[in-house]
């Protein structure tokens, strides 16, 4: 007897954290579902434009701002930085470069090269 396979499911908050957008900013129709593993793999293949226009102009959630800016998410906690931020406004932090911003790409820099130092051990 052949075992059906079940149709693996999520979220949308999962689905939102994976395809790097914030949940709060996309469709209706996509925080009031579930997301398929199917849709999730489409959505990514092909994005549809309200999609693409999230991961280029934002709003942005933490994790995507931290690597826009070259950070941590601690990093930006201790800038103060706690909410999501839109490409412009994160454009606007680079082109300021602010003293936190060195110090926090610094520190994200001695943090990688010891990472690549115990790796290469």
């Amino acid at each position: 007897m052949a075992k059906l396979k079940t149709t693996q499911t999520m979220k949308p908050a999962t689905a939102a954290k994976k395809l790097g957008v914030l949940l709060s900013a996309t469709p209706a129709e996509f925080r009031e579902g579930v997301v398929s593993r199917d849709e999730l793999n489409a959505l990514q293949a092909d994005p549809p434009a309200w999609l693409a226009d999230l991961r280029r102009n934002g709003p942005h959630p933490r994790q995507v701002v931290a690597v826009k800016l070259g950070i941590s998410n601690s990093g930006l906690a201790r800038a103060g930085i706690t909410g999501p931020l839109t490409t412009a406004e994160i454009d606007a932090i680079k082109a300021e470069d602010p003293e936190w911003l060195k110090r926090e790409r610094s520190v994200q820099a001695e943090v990688r090269k010891e990472a690549q130092r115990l790796d290469q051990r």
